[in-house]
Parts: structure tokens; sequence; C-alpha cells
């Protein structure tokens, strides 16, 4: 029986609503994700070390690490915790997508790859949007499995782009 049927294909290209970061890039949260990934660059923490980009900067991957649940927002996992066919997985809704119909089947991480093309400024807003790019059924010898594609944009609110992001995810 195959996992793509018209239902699940029938996502490819949709998008989730383009939305906000709760919070605007804090030198606080730099400085802390900066000493977690063990990068001192003096632009991360200051405007005058990161005068070449138009002030003090975030490391490049740091926009796609800033999406929280604000304060107050309801939770998902609480939200549907007396739902006798959910199974936890909530791929997609982080992203703001709809979710897939695939109950009950696992899904694993497939991987990333990401695009740079600019870095966040100290005080700017991030948005990200979502889609599905792709949703592909594989045979394995431990039987079907699906690949979805899932394409993010982080932009700032003046529509620049800072970095795309491909997630592979594997449900099986």
């Amino acid at each position: 029986m195959p996992l793509l049927t018209d239902e699940v294909r029938a996502y490819i290209g949709r998008e989730g609503e383009p939305f906000l970061a709760c919070d605007a890039i804090e030198p606080g949260a730099v400085r802390r994700y900066a000493q977690a990934i063990m990068d001192p660059d003096p632009a991360y923490a200051s405007a005058e070390a990161g005068a070449r980009y138009g002030g003090a900067v975030a490391p490049p991957l740091y926009p796609s690490f800033m999406f929280r649940t604000p304060f107050g927002a309801p939770d998902v996992l609480t939200e549907r915790a007396h739902d006798p066919d959910f199974d936890g997985i909530v791929m997609g809704v982080g992203n703001g997508l709809p979710e897939l119909p695939l109950h009950g089947l696992a899904l694993l991480n497939g991987g990333a790859e990401v695009e740079f093309f600019a870095y966040a400024r100290h005080g700017e807003r991030v948005l990200q949007k979502s889609r599905y790019a792709d949703i592909q059924e594989k045979e394995t010898r431990s039987g079907p499995m699906l690949l979805v594609i899932i394409e993010t944009e982080f932009t700032t609110e003046a529509g620049q782009l800072l970095l795309r992001a491909r997630k592979t995810i594997i449900r099986r």
C-alpha cells in the first residue's frame, strides 16, 4: 500500500503564513548562542567590530533558532494531550505549516541544507515562511518511506533574505 496518497501529494507546494519571531535579535541572546557554538567573532558583540555589516550581527544560523513559543501562547502538545489519535509528532507546526495526514508513521531527521545570504543585525525582527517543497516515496529493504522536503526562508521585516533552509524529514 503506497504511503504517498493523493491526499498527501496535495500538500506539495502548500505554504504556511509568514510569521514573526516573538523577540527581536537581542545582544544577550546572541552572546549566549555564540558561546554555545563556540564562535567568539567580535562582530557578534559590538557595532564597531561589525561595522562592515552595518553594526553588530548575529551568527549566520541564529535566525533559524530564534522562533520560540511566546509567553501565554497555546502549546500544541498540551492542547492535544487528550486526543487518543495524537502521536505527539507535530512536524510542520513549528514552521506554520498544516500537519500532514501521516498519523502513526515514525519521524526521522533526514538532514538539512542551508544557504546563507546576509547577517541579521541586532535589533532586527525576523520572519519565517515555510512550504512543502516536495514529498517523495522511496522503497527500501524495510518497506516504503516518505521523504518530506520543507523549505523555509528567513527574512527581515524589511524583506531582506537572510537564509534559506531545506529540511528533509523521513516518515516511515
